[in-house]
């Protein structure tokens, strides 16, 4: 289980408590953090990028995960941070973020929230809508601004295992397409105009990759675009995001690769451009998320009824499911999970976990062989960090859980257990 997650006597502890104990306390579901494995992914991002790159910068990807109190870890840490919606800059703002480490995404973002954007003094607008500079440009001038951008590409370059997690292809909803009629004109208007600090470009390529080849071939497609600008335009690119998308282990033969494996083949590439064509090579970005997040965290359940189907599946009933975990209904997600209070018990059956709520689809693992399971045992689904509290949503009126903080042996209430009434609170009779 690692360093964080140990068995002690047949007990599940993450760090140093159990997570039986977190679970009486607290009540389930409940999503629990380790603070302390949040923090080594930041100082291995340090140290294998920040520290090792000049003029690096990461910014976390907000979507992941992102109440407010992951703002005030992220700032202390030092890093930056990404929104794509209002709702993600409310919420880094009103943590008291600083509003010039942050760089808005979106692929149609509202007038609305570009104002709201800019007028925070907003580090980095990512142009993505075709129309987009040009309503970002008046926003701008409305506020005597001259507001950093960059032009998100479509490098037309597949990553991820599924196919909505692939944010890179020709075909994806998000990005610039290449077409030189397209995005050189767009280019050259914000070079031109006083309200544009055009910075770069950026790029996504996908989820959950295991894999740097990738990066290396939407990177050598940023690297003709940023030659081309300085060829046509007599203008250097100072910036050049490169996204995020590093993967975590989830299951049995997937490996956390560590952050050099992706990045030292990148920065080496984009060195070698600047030192052929006498460039200055940009500042590169990075917007890791699930990799400082995602293994970090784990989902508590009870466990409730137990229905041998004869002659077929078994199935485990927990007192969640896709309200707090949608991904494995989404996109078939994959996860591993314990009995916390029957670590050493056998794990000698096969059985389905499902949720409770009225869907068939309604299942966190299929066909996954646990410790005999019974009414009251307490179920931790490992690898829970990434999207799935920032996706819990209220099907069929299910609260959404609380979520901790765990470092040591203390524990912090960072989102408190959703009442009822506050689940209703918008409903008009």
């Amino acid at each position: 289980m690692g360093e964080i997650f140990t068995s002690k006597n047949g007990e599940l502890y993450i760090e140093n408590i159990k997570a039986t104990e977190l679970a009486e306390r607290f009540g389930t579901p409940l999503h629990v953090f380790s603070e302390t494995l949040i923090r080594e992914h930041i100082r291995e991002i340090r140290q294998d990028f920040l520290d090792k790159y000049p003029g690096s910068f990461a910014a976390y990807a907000g979507k992941a995960f992102l109440p407010k109190a992951m703002c005030r870890l992220l700032n202390e840490e030092g890093l930056h941070l990404d929104v794509v919606s209002g709702g993600e800059l409310y919420t880094a703002v009103s943590a008291e973020f600083p509003a010039e480490r942050i760089t808005y995404h979106g692929n149609n973002k509202t007038r609305e929230e570009l104002d709201a954007a800019i007028n925070s003094g907003i580090g980095r607008i990512v142009i993505d809508g075709l129309d987009e500079l040009g309503i970002t440009e008046k926003i701008a001038a409305n506020h005597g601004r001259k507001q950093p951008v960059l032009f998100r590409i479509t490098p037309e370059v597949s990553g991820g295992a599924h196919d909505h997690i692939q944010t890179g292809k020709r075909d994806s909803k998000f990005g610039i397409p290449l077409d030189e009629d397209i995005l050189y004109p767009l280019i050259e208007q914000a070079i031109k105009s006083p309200h544009m600090d055009f910075r770069g470009l950026h790029f996504h390529i996908g989820s959950q990759l295991h894999e740097n080849k990738p990066y290396i071939e939407a990177t050598a497609r940023a690297l003709e675009i940023i030659q081309e600008t300085h060829s046509r335009f007599d203008y250097i690119i100072s910036e050049l995001i490169i996204g995020g998308g590093f993967g975590i282990r989830y299951t049995e033969g997937e490996e956390r690769m560590p952050y050099s494996f992706y990045l030292d083949p990148v920065m080496s590439q984009i060195n070698e451009f600047g030192n052929n064509h006498g460039l200055k090579p940009p500042a590169v970005g990075i917007e890791p998320g699930r990799s400082i997040v995602g293994d970090a965290g784990v989902t508590l359940y009870t466990v409730g009824s137990v229905k041998q189907i004869p002659g077929s599946t078994k199935y485990v009933s927990i007192d969640g499911g896709m309200s707090d975990n949608i991904r494995p209904a989404l996109y078939g997600a994959k996860y591993e999970a314990v009995i916390a209070n029957k670590t050493d018990a056998p794990a000698f059956e096969k059985v389905t976990i499902c949720g409770k709520l009225c869907e068939t689809g309604d299942r966190i693992i299929d066909d996954f062989k646990l410790a005999d399971a019974e009414r009251g045992d307490i179920l931790c689904v490992f690898a829970t960090g990434a999207y799935g509290y920032s996706m819990a949503n209220n099907y069929n009126k299910t609260p959404k859980p609380a979520v901790i903080l765990v470092a040591g042996e203390n524990t912090k209430e960072i989102v408190r257990r959703q009442s009822l009434e506050a689940m209703t609170a918008d409903e008009i009779l």
